[in-house]
């Protein structure tokens, strides 16, 4: 299978199964549920807590590493990450390559008092309305993955509900779209869409171009201190880890580690 066809045949199950879900909840009545939740919480006041932040996502299986061996229950999971000193909480919500779940997202939100990153291949308005009714503070929006009409309009309605949108690119000209588009979150994505490659010098050649007020964070390939350290160097705000943190066999001391190198006073910051 091509990279391209495999790409095409994750969009494609992705709408047919959002379809699905569509058919057992109208578009108008999640759409009405998620403009009658609670009050989204701070997720850029989070992000610009002093030093180089650290989201931890929660992820039962990728389909670079497999199983990442989660023993404990959703809602523990998330309290041991939010003790380890994490600023935000991601899950991972994608059915098809992830095995993730709206329901694990709710539940670890319900769990602690982090805002809660919904991690997700985001194609459709049904999709937002759907996050937002589970808990989602900020959606991902693979920028690479719509054209600029499409991108611009699901940004705004993220933006309508409240939450906040993290435009997620891998290219120079995928950061021009989504700096285009109004994005103010800009997430390097280090690792490729199509072949699950990494690329750990993404980040450094896209940051120079982003404007000084633009939040960044830095995704993928985090694995240790050394390597929030080297990301807070080139200019994130904040790191994304996963499998680092869910492979291991205490999940809130691992969640401890990447936090206390982010707030070393060695640590280099933007603000």
């Amino acid at each position: 299978m091509t990279a391209l066809s495999n790409v095409s045949d994750i969009v494609s199950g992705v709408l047919a199964d959002v379809a699905k879900r569509e058919a057992e909840v109208p578009f108008q009545e999640i759409k009405a549920q998620s403009r009658d939740m609670a009050p989204t919480r701070d997720v850029r006041a989070a992000i610009l807590r002093q030093g180089c932040g650290v989201i931890v996502e929660i992820k039962r299986t990728s389909p670079v590493f497999g199983p990442t061996g989660i023993s404990s229950s959703i809602a523990s999971v998330a309290r041991d990450i939010e003790a380890g000193g994490a600023h935000l909480i991601a899950c991972q919500t994608e059915r098809l390559r992830f095995g993730g779940s709206l329901i694990d997202m709710a539940t670890a939100r319900e769990a602690v008092d982090l805002p809660m990153v919904c991690r997700d291949i985001i194609l459709d308005p049904y999709q937002i309305h759907e996050a937002r009714c589970y808990g989602a503070d900020m959606i991902p929006l693979q920028v690479g993955l719509m054209d600029q009409h499409r991108l611009e309009s699901l940004l705004d309605r993220i933006e309508s509900l409240g939450m906040e949108c993290m435009a997620e690119v891998r290219t120079i000209e995928e950061a021009d779209r989504a700096l285009s588009a109004g994005a103010s979150i800009i997430a390097v994505n280090s690792w490729s869409f199509d072949t699950n490659d990494l690329d750990r010098d993404a980040f450094s050649q896209i940051e120079p171009g982003l404007p000084s007020e633009v939040l960044r964070v830095s995704l993928g390939g985090v694995r240790n201190g050394k390597d929030v350290l080297a990301a807070a160097s080139q200019g994130a705000d904040v790191v994304l880890a996963a499998e680092s943190v869910m492979s291991d066999e205490d999940i809130r001391v691992a969640t401890m580690r990447l936090a206390a190198a982010g707030q070393h006073p060695a640590c280099p910051s933007r603000r």
